[in-house]
């Protein structure tokens, strides 16, 4: 499966490779397994969305924040990589959702990654997963996303 060619089927491309907030790499190889910090709906060092999911965020928009957030995790993976196809695995994915207090459906929110996931990459796109709520996260973004791949 081509994951270039599956994204322009989706009618989506991937944004410029988002630059590190802090100290830290946005890309970490270990053998065979690819560990990425920590991405949100940022483009161009803008905020997409910004407040918490259940107060100034709709589930909906969270589940696109994953989504945006899931494509800059790929930019980052295709400036690494050079072809997305070297993905052999999605291990897992971690995904944190800032929300109101007594917002509790996180992982419809964290959907919009896995499920785009699985839209590009198919089986290889399957992974272990958590969603979790938290109180706030940088830039005052809704979701944060994080992941392990393994490659060829």
């Amino acid at each position: 499966m081509n994951a270039e060619k599956r994204l322009s089927e989706l009618g989506l491309e991937l944004p410029p490779v988002p630059a590190p907030i802090g100290s830290y790499v946005t890309v970490k190889q270990q053998g065979s397994l690819l560990y990425l910090s920590g991405s949100g709906p940022i483009v161009g060092g803008k905020a997409l969305f910004q407040g918490k999911v259940g107060a100034e965020v709709t589930p909906e928009q969270g589940y696109e924040a994953a989504k945006i957030s899931l494509l800059n995790m790929l930019a980052i993976l295709k400036d690494h990589l050079g072809d997305l196809d070297r993905i052999k695995s999605v291990v897992k994915l971690l995904g944190m959702v800032a929300c109101a207090d007594g917002f509790y459906n996180h992982p419809s929110v964290i959907n919009g990654a896995s499920d785009l996931l699985v839209e590009i990459f198919g089986e290889k796109g399957r992974h272990a997963r958590s969603a979790i709520g938290v109180y706030s996260l940088p830039m005052n973004i809704p979701v944060e996303i994080e992941l392990i791949v393994e490659v060829e």
